[in-house]
């Protein structure tokens, strides 16, 4: 199986191809998650491993937290995608989907003991998940800064994909538990979805822990 992830819930956005167990990541460093540039990226991508679109077999997405442009461009990407895909082969209108999600802060679980992924979810609320290598065993929910500490447990490792925002905070918090500020990968949402399928989710849609934010007076007149 050929299957192809991409994360773009990040400032540094990846790929990753899983081909017969074998993954191959790549990252983006400075693309804009707004650029037209990203389906040209990852073509030059499959066609440095001599792969086309029409080769793939899935495709993972990373479903966030994370940036909203990002992560919703990598869906719409990956739908695209999938619809020529499908009507090149003529074959996938037997229900079976051919993009899949995942949380992209599952990238960010360690193999081993329990890791609290820690997120800003901005307007002083932080969002919280906890994982016991790939098994989710407190799922997403926000809190306070000041409540922080009874969402995650006390036998947690800390890490979170908002360093620049919340680093800081976070280390004051939980000392040594938090072990950094880290990006989450394709390669590792590939991982994932080859040695953990049951984690995956047909026909993903964005995570996003907090309301939109509404304005008091109306843009149009």
């Amino acid at each position: 199986m050929t299957v192809l992830a991409i994360d773009r819930s990040t400032d540094l956005q990846s790929a990753a191809l899983s081909v017969d167990g074998r993954i191959i990541g790549r990252t983006f460093e400075g693309a804009d998650a707004r650029s037209a540039d990203w389906p040209v990226m990852v073509n030059d991508f499959l066609m440095e491993n001599r792969l086309g679109f029409r080769n793939l077999d899935r495709i993972v997405v990373g479903m966030g937290p994370g940036s909203f442009a990002g992560i919703r461009g990598a869906l719409a990407f990956a739908q695209g995608l999938a619809t020529g895909i499908c009507a090149k082969r003529g074959n996938c209108g037997d229900g079976v989907p051919i993009v899949y999600g995942l949380p992209s802060a599952a990238a960010l679980a360690q193999a081993d003991g329990l890791t609290a992924v820690v997120g800003d979810a901005r307007r002083g609320q932080l969002w919280v998940v906890v994982y016991a290598g790939a098994e989710t065993v407190a799922p997403f929910r926000l809190a306070a800064r000041d409540d922080v500490l009874t969402a995650v447990p006390h036998d947690a490792a800390v890490v979170t994909p908002d360093g620049a925002r919340i680093g800081g905070f976070l280390s004051e918090t939980f000392g040594a538990r938090f072990i950094g500020g880290r990006h989450p990968l394709a390669e590792r949402l590939a991982w994932l979805a080859a040695n953990h399928p049951e984690t995956t989710v047909p026909e993903p849609l964005p995570i996003y822990l907090s309301p939109a934010v509404r304005t008091e007076e109306p843009i149009c007149r």
